[in-house]
């Protein structure tokens, strides 16, 4: 007998579908502004709107953690299936290819921003902004998304939303669980509605020239949600240094946790002070700037001292948070800035933010504990439980965090050992180097690496079954391993 309660999951499931029916309409509306054919993207919206109502039909239940870890997996399996559909029907380009199209689709919902675009031209102005608006949507978490949309999930929101914001400080908002997933999903849209409207004046204001409303909205969905896509093959090098400024600001704030972000606000500026964790994250960006502008100083990389600090910042920031747009070819730095950025790119933003890869919260938790073991074993009597701020770490949260960082690690080197052997089979120059940064950046969702798939590269490159790997590694790195994983355990589906 199956424990799990595949209807209640499934019937959940297609609510999302009915709800991605929405930004298929709307962005549309994009293409036929432009004079494009609608059809790419009105097709896959009738098909999510028949699959999402068949679905809703299953008998729903309450949302049990069995059924929460089903249905997250599903989903963000599901959407990118049906979010590559737009590509596909279009039919141009690279994006012909269904393996192409699914790994386009996978990588703007993970936010992840890896493309294997090969020429921006190629792809009407629709199907380009359909891209940022998966990001968009994967930003907070499609889920959260929908728990504020629709009220019918309160049973079992909570746990959704806990699952997908890696943090139980969100439900903690306000007293009912569909108002606090209105309240993050709010302040995410207002963020990047703020933003939108701050690139626009400063189109008017002639300090941003070639940032027309179609790129004030495209990176505006896809800054905030540290996400990284790009309608311009320069990526944000494509602008001024005023709003490249801006740009990493607004990438440090989707990498900070929504629910300090909402206190800050609200006029509590103290818990965003208080927070160790954003210390932390703070220092670990102020530290990386000043290394990176070190090294191209040194190198005498740019002209001006004003150019060399916001490209390393900018880059510092992308790859950090994960967001992975590039203000200028970091593939061109020396080899000790390059390392640093790879380096960079196993850190990750706050827990409760859009942020992907381990995140600040692991390590700091990883790293206290291995400080307390080093104690107790001059001192084995010692009790000395592990703290962030004036919080005790319970014991079973330190295990956790210990388990999750080394799954990472050596799901990032088998992943890595694969492409070298799958590259040199069909023959494909690449280095190690340039291997281990396209595992990590696809597996932890950063999007851009080095070489080839560098910032102005393309994953085009690499070998089919090299891209149905990183297709399956973008989900389960946005997921964050375990609901995978609890999905391939047997114990998982029986009694």
């Amino acid at each position: 007998m199956m424990r799990v309660r595949w209807r209640t999951s499934a019937s959940y499931l297609g609510t999302v579908l009915t709800a991605l029916t929405v930004p298929l309409v709307l962005t549309a509306g994009v293409s036929l502004v432009y004079g494009e054919s609608p059809v790419p993207l009105l097709a896959p919206a009738g098909l999510s709107l028949a699959l999402g109502l068949a679905l809703g039909r299953f008998e729903r239940g309450s949302l049990g953690p069995r059924e929460t870890y089903l249905m997250v997996s599903a989903a963000w399996f599901v959407v990118a299936v049906v979010g590559a559909l737009p590509f596909l029907l279009a039919g141009t380009g690279v994006f012909a290819d269904p393996v192409n199209a699914l790994f386009e689709s996978m990588s703007g919902i993970t936010t992840t921003g890896a493309t294997v675009l090969e020429s921006f031209d190629a792809h009407g102005r629709g199907v380009m902004m359909w891209r940022q608006v998966l990001q968009w949507l994967g930003g907070l978490g499609i889920l959260v998304l929908v728990v504020a949309l629709f009220s019918q999930l309160s049973v079992g929101g909570a746990k959704l939303m806990e699952t997908e914001t890696q943090t139980t400080d969100v439900t903690k908002l306000a007293p009912r669980i569909t108002q606090t997933a209105r309240l993050i999903g709010g302040l995410y849209a207002g963020l990047t509605a703020a933003l939108v409207l701050l690139l626009l004046a400063m189109n008017v204001g002639g300090v941003a020239p070639r940032m027309t409303p179609y790129n004030a909205v495209a990176h505006a969905l896809t800054t905030v949600s540290t996400a990284g896509f790009s309608p311009e093959p320069e990526s944000v090098g494509a602008f001024t240094p005023a709003v490249q400024w801006v740009i990493a600001a607004f990438m440090f704030v989707g990498a900070t946790n929504f629910v300090l972000l909402y206190h800050l606000l609200g006029g509590d500026a103290g818990r965003l002070v208080r927070s160790e964790e954003f210390r932390v994250y703070l220092g670990v960006i102020a530290a990386g700037t000043v290394l990176v502008t070190v090294f191209l100083a040194l190198d005498g990389t740019y002209d001006t001292v004003e150019a060399t600090v916001r490209h390393a910042a900018f880059q510092v920031v992308s790859i950090v948070t994960t967001t992975g747009y590039a203000s200028s070819d970091f593939d061109v730095w020396s080899v000790g800035a390059r390392h640093l950025l790879f380096l960079g790119m196993f850190i990750g933003g706050m827990a409760g933010s859009t942020t992907c890869s381990i995140k600040t919260f692991r390590w700091l938790v990883a790293a206290k504990a291995f400080r307390r073991n080093l104690l107790l074993a001059v001192h084995p009597d010692a009790v000395r439980p592990v703290r962030l701020g004036s919080t005790v770490v319970d014991e079973r949260t330190i295990r956790d965090v210990i388990a999750y960082v080394l799954l990472t690690l050596v799901i990032f080197g088998l992943l890595t050992v694969f492409i070298v052997v799958d590259v040199s089979r069909a023959s494909v120059a690449l280095d190690e180097f340039e291997v281990m940064g396209a595992a990590a950046s696809t597996f932890l969702n950063i999007g851009p690496a080095f070489g080839p798939a560098g910032p102005y590269g393309t994953y085009n490159v690499f070998p089919r079954s090299t891209k149905v790997a990183m297709i399956l590694l973008m989900w389960v790195g946005r997921i964050e391993i375990i609901p995978v994983l609890l999905l391939l355990t047997p114990s998982f589906w029986r009694s």
